[in-house]
Protein backbone atom coordinates (compact mmCIF):
# COMPACT_ATOMS: atom_id res chain seq x y z
CA UNK A 1 0.00 0.00 0.00
CA UNK A 2 1.02 3.54 -0.35
CA UNK A 3 2.15 5.35 2.34
CA UNK A 4 0.87 8.15 4.52
CA UNK A 5 3.86 10.66 5.39
CA UNK A 6 4.04 13.82 7.59
CA UNK A 7 6.41 14.77 5.30
CA UNK A 8 3.86 14.81 2.31
CA UNK A 9 1.68 18.12 4.18
CA UNK A 10 3.96 18.99 6.17
CA UNK A 11 7.09 20.06 4.13
CA UNK A 12 7.07 24.09 4.10
CA UNK A 13 10.15 25.42 2.25
CA UNK A 14 9.82 27.08 -0.68
CA UNK A 15 12.80 27.05 -3.41
CA UNK A 16 13.59 30.48 -5.61
CA UNK A 17 13.62 28.16 -9.28
CA UNK A 18 17.15 29.79 -10.18
CA UNK A 19 16.52 31.37 -13.96
CA UNK A 20 12.76 30.72 -14.39
CA UNK A 21 12.08 31.62 -17.84
CA UNK A 22 9.55 34.10 -18.48
CA UNK A 23 5.99 32.83 -19.10
CA UNK A 24 5.05 32.33 -23.04
CA UNK A 25 1.69 33.51 -23.31
CA UNK A 26 -0.36 31.05 -25.89
CA UNK A 27 -4.49 32.11 -24.72
CA UNK A 28 -5.13 35.91 -24.34
CA UNK A 29 -8.30 37.17 -23.43
CA UNK A 30 -9.90 39.48 -25.81
CA UNK A 31 -7.84 38.01 -28.70
CA UNK A 32 -9.44 36.23 -31.33
CA UNK A 33 -12.83 36.99 -31.25
CA UNK A 34 -13.11 35.76 -27.55
CA UNK A 35 -14.20 37.02 -24.21
CA UNK A 36 -11.47 34.58 -22.29
CA UNK A 37 -9.62 31.42 -22.46
CA UNK A 38 -9.77 28.58 -19.26
CA UNK A 39 -8.89 25.03 -18.95
CA UNK A 40 -6.00 24.40 -20.27
CA UNK A 41 -4.55 21.29 -21.85
CA UNK A 42 -1.40 20.32 -23.24
CA UNK A 43 0.10 17.12 -24.96
CA UNK A 44 3.65 16.39 -26.72
CA UNK A 45 2.49 14.71 -30.58
CA UNK A 46 4.94 12.09 -31.65
CA UNK A 47 6.83 14.36 -33.76
CA UNK A 48 7.72 16.21 -30.94
CA UNK A 49 5.47 19.44 -31.95
CA UNK A 50 3.44 20.85 -28.17
CA UNK A 51 -0.66 20.89 -28.40
CA UNK A 52 -2.07 23.44 -26.08
CA UNK A 53 -5.60 23.25 -26.07
CA UNK A 54 -8.11 25.64 -24.20
CA UNK A 55 -11.94 26.38 -23.41
CA UNK A 56 -12.71 29.52 -25.83
CA UNK A 57 -15.39 31.05 -23.99
CA UNK A 58 -16.87 33.62 -25.86
CA UNK A 59 -19.43 35.80 -24.42
CA UNK A 60 -18.17 35.68 -20.57
CA UNK A 61 -15.92 34.22 -18.52
CA UNK A 62 -18.48 31.63 -16.78
CA UNK A 63 -18.47 28.10 -16.80
CA UNK A 64 -19.82 25.64 -20.16
CA UNK A 65 -23.46 25.36 -19.70
CA UNK A 66 -24.49 28.51 -17.86
CA UNK A 67 -26.94 30.79 -19.19
CA UNK A 68 -26.31 33.22 -22.07
CA UNK A 69 -22.75 31.42 -22.41
CA UNK A 70 -21.06 29.71 -25.63
CA UNK A 71 -17.71 27.13 -25.81
CA UNK A 72 -15.96 26.45 -28.04
CA UNK A 73 -12.65 23.57 -28.24
CA UNK A 74 -10.04 25.45 -29.54
CA UNK A 75 -6.01 24.38 -30.11
CA UNK A 76 -2.17 25.73 -30.77
CA UNK A 77 0.57 24.17 -32.16
CA UNK A 78 3.98 24.96 -31.21
CA UNK A 79 7.17 23.38 -33.52
CA UNK A 80 9.55 25.33 -31.57
CA UNK A 81 9.53 23.75 -28.32
CA UNK A 82 6.88 26.50 -27.14
CA UNK A 83 8.87 29.65 -27.93
CA UNK A 84 6.16 30.47 -30.84
CA UNK A 85 3.10 29.39 -31.51
CA UNK A 86 0.36 28.96 -34.54
CA UNK A 87 -2.83 30.99 -35.21
CA UNK A 88 -5.74 29.17 -33.33
CA UNK A 89 -7.36 26.31 -34.81
CA UNK A 90 -11.27 25.61 -34.15
CA UNK A 91 -11.74 21.96 -33.28
CA UNK A 92 -15.45 22.57 -32.56
CA UNK A 93 -17.94 24.90 -32.41
CA UNK A 94 -20.86 22.63 -31.31
CA UNK A 95 -23.88 25.76 -32.20
CA UNK A 96 -25.30 28.70 -30.70
CA UNK A 97 -24.94 28.52 -26.86
CA UNK A 98 -24.05 25.18 -26.87
CA UNK A 99 -20.63 24.18 -25.42
CA UNK A 100 -17.52 21.93 -26.21
CA UNK A 101 -14.57 21.64 -24.03
CA UNK A 102 -13.23 20.22 -20.06
CA UNK A 103 -10.32 18.69 -23.13
CA UNK A 104 -8.17 15.68 -21.76
CA UNK A 105 -5.71 14.44 -24.57
CA UNK A 106 -3.17 11.32 -24.22
CA UNK A 107 -0.72 10.18 -27.11
CA UNK A 108 -0.95 6.35 -28.17
CA UNK A 109 2.92 5.71 -28.35
CA UNK A 110 2.34 2.98 -30.22
CA UNK A 111 -0.15 4.59 -33.02
CA UNK A 112 0.85 8.10 -33.14
CA UNK A 113 -2.57 8.66 -32.31
CA UNK A 114 -3.97 11.30 -30.26
CA UNK A 115 -6.82 10.96 -28.29
CA UNK A 116 -8.97 14.16 -27.15
CA UNK A 117 -11.47 13.46 -25.10
CA UNK A 118 -14.16 16.17 -24.38
CA UNK A 119 -17.49 17.63 -22.73
CA UNK A 120 -20.20 18.84 -24.78
CA UNK A 121 -22.93 21.01 -23.17
CA UNK A 122 -26.56 21.91 -24.30
CA UNK A 123 -27.96 25.29 -24.10
CA UNK A 124 -27.71 26.53 -20.08
CA UNK A 125 -27.29 23.10 -19.29
CA UNK A 126 -24.40 23.02 -16.74
CA UNK A 127 -23.18 19.91 -14.90
CA UNK A 128 -22.97 20.53 -11.51
CA UNK A 129 -26.52 22.76 -12.00
CA UNK A 130 -28.90 21.92 -14.44
CA UNK A 131 -27.93 18.76 -16.25
CA UNK A 132 -30.48 16.27 -15.94
CA UNK A 133 -30.42 12.24 -15.40
CA UNK A 134 -31.13 10.01 -18.40
CA UNK A 135 -30.75 12.42 -20.88
CA UNK A 136 -27.74 14.22 -23.36
CA UNK A 137 -27.47 17.39 -21.58
CA UNK A 138 -23.59 16.52 -21.13
CA UNK A 139 -22.36 14.58 -23.04
CA UNK A 140 -18.79 12.75 -23.77
CA UNK A 141 -16.96 13.20 -27.15
CA UNK A 142 -13.37 11.70 -29.17
CA UNK A 143 -11.90 12.83 -31.83
CA UNK A 144 -8.29 12.23 -33.17
CA UNK A 145 -5.23 13.06 -34.99
CA UNK A 146 -3.11 11.03 -37.29
CA UNK A 147 -1.10 13.52 -38.65
CA UNK A 148 0.57 15.08 -35.11
CA UNK A 149 -2.83 17.76 -34.24
CA UNK A 150 -2.88 19.49 -38.02
CA UNK A 151 -6.10 17.79 -38.59
CA UNK A 152 -8.74 15.77 -36.63
CA UNK A 153 -11.31 13.06 -37.40
CA UNK A 154 -15.12 13.65 -37.07
CA UNK A 155 -16.63 13.85 -33.06
CA UNK A 156 -17.48 9.92 -31.81
CA UNK A 157 -19.83 10.00 -28.75
CA UNK A 158 -19.75 7.83 -26.08
CA UNK A 159 -21.90 9.10 -23.43
CA UNK A 160 -23.57 5.98 -23.11
CA UNK A 161 -20.79 4.30 -21.80
CA UNK A 162 -19.24 7.27 -19.56
CA UNK A 163 -22.56 7.08 -17.36
CA UNK A 164 -25.56 4.92 -16.40
CA UNK A 165 -28.46 6.93 -18.62
CA UNK A 166 -30.58 4.60 -16.69
CA UNK A 167 -29.90 5.94 -13.23
CA UNK A 168 -32.07 9.22 -11.51
CA UNK A 169 -29.32 10.96 -10.40
CA UNK A 170 -26.28 10.23 -11.83
CA UNK A 171 -26.08 13.78 -14.14
CA UNK A 172 -23.04 13.73 -16.01
CA UNK A 173 -19.64 12.13 -15.93
CA UNK A 174 -16.79 14.96 -16.09
CA UNK A 175 -13.42 13.93 -17.48
CA UNK A 176 -9.66 15.56 -16.27
CA UNK A 177 -9.19 18.07 -17.14
CA UNK A 178 -6.21 17.25 -18.68
CA UNK A 179 -4.00 14.62 -17.07
CA UNK A 180 -4.73 11.46 -19.64
CA UNK A 181 -1.96 8.89 -19.96
CA UNK A 182 -1.01 5.64 -21.30
CA UNK A 183 0.43 3.01 -19.35
CA UNK A 184 3.42 0.82 -19.44
CA UNK A 185 0.97 -2.17 -21.13
CA UNK A 186 -0.51 0.24 -23.93
CA UNK A 187 -3.79 0.87 -22.08
CA UNK A 188 -5.04 4.65 -22.47
CA UNK A 189 -6.83 5.78 -19.59
CA UNK A 190 -8.37 9.12 -17.85
CA UNK A 191 -9.94 10.39 -14.58
CA UNK A 192 -13.09 11.43 -14.35
CA UNK A 193 -16.13 12.32 -11.58
CA UNK A 194 -19.61 11.91 -11.62
CA UNK A 195 -22.44 13.73 -10.25
CA UNK A 196 -24.83 12.74 -8.07
CA UNK A 197 -23.21 11.77 -5.54
CA UNK A 198 -19.89 13.06 -6.45
CA UNK A 199 -17.86 10.05 -7.25
CA UNK A 200 -14.24 9.31 -8.96
CA UNK A 201 -13.67 6.96 -11.47
CA UNK A 202 -11.73 6.22 -14.67
CA UNK A 203 -12.46 6.13 -18.06
CA UNK A 204 -9.63 3.54 -20.59
CA UNK A 205 -9.49 1.58 -23.47
CA UNK A 206 -7.28 -1.38 -23.65
CA UNK A 207 -7.71 -1.53 -27.62
CA UNK A 208 -5.93 1.81 -28.60
CA UNK A 209 -9.02 3.90 -28.62
CA UNK A 210 -11.30 1.62 -30.58
CA UNK A 211 -13.12 0.79 -27.61
CA UNK A 212 -13.69 2.18 -24.09
CA UNK A 213 -14.88 1.50 -20.55
CA UNK A 214 -15.28 2.50 -17.32
CA UNK A 215 -13.86 1.72 -13.47
CA UNK A 216 -15.32 1.31 -10.77
CA UNK A 217 -15.55 4.59 -8.34
CA UNK A 218 -12.91 5.33 -6.12
CA UNK A 219 -14.29 4.42 -2.35
CA UNK A 220 -15.38 6.59 0.10
CA UNK A 221 -17.40 9.67 0.93
CA UNK A 222 -14.96 12.59 0.39
CA UNK A 223 -16.39 15.10 -1.79
CA UNK A 224 -14.31 15.68 -4.52
CA UNK A 225 -14.33 16.23 -8.45
CA UNK A 226 -11.18 17.16 -11.31
CA UNK A 227 -8.50 14.39 -11.51
CA UNK A 228 -5.21 13.66 -12.87
CA UNK A 229 -3.46 10.33 -13.51
CA UNK A 230 0.42 9.10 -13.08
CA UNK A 231 1.66 6.03 -13.57
CA UNK A 232 4.27 4.60 -10.69
CA UNK A 233 7.34 2.65 -10.72
CA UNK A 234 5.40 -0.50 -9.80
CA UNK A 235 2.75 0.06 -12.49
CA UNK A 236 0.08 0.75 -10.37
CA UNK A 237 -1.89 4.14 -11.44
CA UNK A 238 -2.05 6.79 -8.61
CA UNK A 239 -5.25 9.52 -8.98
CA UNK A 240 -4.54 13.04 -7.64
CA UNK A 241 -7.86 14.33 -7.06
CA UNK A 242 -9.35 17.94 -5.83
CA UNK A 243 -10.89 17.84 -2.45
CA UNK A 244 -14.60 19.51 -2.20
CA UNK A 245 -15.34 22.79 -0.64
CA UNK A 246 -12.60 23.91 1.63
CA UNK A 247 -10.56 21.69 2.14
CA UNK A 248 -6.73 21.95 2.82
CA UNK A 249 -5.46 18.69 1.32
CA UNK A 250 -5.29 16.62 -1.96
CA UNK A 251 -6.66 12.86 -2.25
CA UNK A 252 -4.73 10.60 -3.48
CA UNK A 253 -6.36 6.87 -4.69
CA UNK A 254 -4.11 4.05 -6.46
CA UNK A 255 -5.35 1.13 -8.67
CA UNK A 256 -3.43 -2.02 -9.14
CA UNK A 257 -5.24 -3.54 -12.21
CA UNK A 258 -4.98 -0.63 -14.61
CA UNK A 259 -7.65 1.61 -13.64
CA UNK A 260 -10.36 -0.81 -13.36
CA UNK A 261 -10.56 -0.42 -9.28
CA UNK A 262 -9.15 2.04 -6.60
CA UNK A 263 -7.94 2.23 -3.23
CA UNK A 264 -9.07 3.87 -0.40
CA UNK A 265 -8.27 7.43 -0.84
CA UNK A 266 -4.99 8.85 1.58
CA UNK A 267 -4.41 12.61 1.99
CA UNK A 268 -2.76 14.06 -0.81
CA UNK A 269 -0.77 17.51 -1.04
CA UNK A 270 -1.90 20.59 0.71
CA UNK A 271 -3.07 22.68 -1.51
CA UNK A 272 -6.37 24.90 -2.13
CA UNK A 273 -9.26 23.52 -3.84
CA UNK A 274 -8.43 23.75 -7.67
CA UNK A 275 -7.30 21.31 -10.22
CA UNK A 276 -3.87 21.03 -10.18
CA UNK A 277 -0.97 18.86 -12.56
CA UNK A 278 0.76 15.84 -11.80
CA UNK A 279 3.12 13.94 -14.57
CA UNK A 280 5.91 11.21 -14.91
CA UNK A 281 8.57 13.24 -15.11
CA UNK A 282 11.59 10.50 -15.24
CA UNK A 283 12.24 6.60 -14.61
CA UNK A 284 15.13 5.22 -13.52
CA UNK A 285 14.01 1.59 -15.35
CA UNK A 286 13.55 3.40 -18.69
CA UNK A 287 17.36 4.78 -18.34
CA UNK A 288 17.01 7.69 -16.47
CA UNK A 289 19.04 8.89 -13.06
CA UNK A 290 16.02 8.56 -10.86
CA UNK A 291 12.86 8.53 -10.64
CA UNK A 292 10.56 11.53 -10.55
CA UNK A 293 7.25 12.56 -10.66
CA UNK A 294 6.66 16.35 -11.15
CA UNK A 295 3.38 17.86 -9.09
CA UNK A 296 2.13 21.57 -10.45
CA UNK A 297 -0.73 23.75 -8.62
CA UNK A 298 -1.37 26.93 -6.64
CA UNK A 299 -0.09 27.27 -2.69
CA UNK A 300 -2.25 29.96 -2.11
CA UNK A 301 -3.73 31.90 0.00
CA UNK A 302 -6.66 30.63 -2.74
CA UNK A 303 -5.41 30.57 -6.72
CA UNK A 304 -2.39 32.73 -6.01
CA UNK A 305 1.73 31.11 -5.85
CA UNK A 306 2.42 28.80 -8.82
CA UNK A 307 4.77 26.07 -7.35
CA UNK A 308 6.42 22.97 -8.36
CA UNK A 309 7.03 20.08 -6.06
CA UNK A 310 9.11 16.62 -7.13
CA UNK A 311 8.43 13.39 -5.67
CA UNK A 312 11.97 11.07 -5.86
CA UNK A 313 9.89 7.98 -3.90
CA UNK A 314 6.46 7.89 -6.14
CA UNK A 315 4.27 10.27 -4.41
CA UNK A 316 4.86 9.08 -0.90
CA UNK A 317 6.77 12.31 0.35
CA UNK A 318 7.44 15.26 -2.12
CA UNK A 319 10.54 17.54 -2.26
CA UNK A 320 10.59 21.56 -1.55
CA UNK A 321 8.46 24.16 -3.38
CA UNK A 322 9.49 25.69 -6.29
CA UNK A 323 7.83 29.10 -6.94
CA UNK A 324 7.01 29.22 -10.99
CA UNK A 325 4.61 32.41 -10.74
CA UNK A 326 4.48 34.68 -7.41
CA UNK A 327 0.47 35.76 -8.86
CA UNK A 328 -2.59 34.54 -9.38
CA UNK A 329 -2.51 30.94 -10.84
CA UNK A 330 -5.57 28.38 -11.43
CA UNK A 331 -5.42 25.22 -13.89
CA UNK A 332 -2.50 24.31 -14.99
CA UNK A 333 -1.34 21.20 -17.54
CA UNK A 334 2.25 19.09 -17.59
CA UNK A 335 3.49 17.41 -20.57
CA UNK A 336 7.48 16.01 -20.84
CA UNK A 337 9.41 15.39 -24.07
CA UNK A 338 11.80 12.74 -25.28
CA UNK A 339 14.49 14.86 -23.84
CA UNK A 340 12.51 14.85 -20.27
CA UNK A 341 11.85 18.84 -20.71
CA UNK A 342 8.53 19.63 -18.90
CA UNK A 343 6.41 21.95 -20.43
CA UNK A 344 3.45 23.42 -17.78
CA UNK A 345 0.62 25.23 -19.72
CA UNK A 346 -1.18 27.57 -16.99
CA UNK A 347 -4.25 30.11 -16.05
CA UNK A 348 -2.41 33.41 -14.50
CA UNK A 349 -3.50 36.60 -14.14
CA UNK A 350 -7.10 35.83 -12.66
CA UNK A 351 -7.47 34.36 -15.75
CA UNK A 352 -6.53 36.65 -18.38
CA UNK A 353 -3.87 34.84 -19.63
CA UNK A 354 -3.38 30.71 -20.61
CA UNK A 355 0.72 31.03 -20.51
CA UNK A 356 3.31 28.22 -21.16
CA UNK A 357 6.75 27.53 -19.03
CA UNK A 358 9.60 25.27 -19.27
CA UNK A 359 11.35 23.28 -16.62
CA UNK A 360 14.18 20.92 -16.86
CA UNK A 361 14.67 18.54 -13.89
CA UNK A 362 18.38 20.32 -13.00
CA UNK A 363 16.16 23.19 -12.03
CA UNK A 364 14.37 21.30 -9.54
CA UNK A 365 16.98 19.23 -8.01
Amino acid sequence: MLKCRLALVLFSVVATLHGAPKPVDVFVSGKDGYFGYRIPCIETAADGSLLAFAEARKNKMSDPGEPGQEVHLVMKRSTDGGTTWSAMKLIENAGPLWSAGNPVSILDRDTKRICLLYLRSKPERSAVHTARPGTDDIQLALRWSDDNGVSWSDRIDFTDISRDLSSTNWKCTVVGPAGGIQDRKGRLLTSAWKVFPWQNLAIFSEDHGKTWQRSGFVPGNEISDESQLVELADGRILMDTRQGGKGTHRWFSASSDGGKTWSKRRPGLEAPPVCCAIKRWTLKSAGNDKNRILWVGPKGPDRTHLIARVSYDECDTFGPEHMLYEGSAAYSSITVSKEHVAGVLFERNNYGLISFIKLEPKDLD
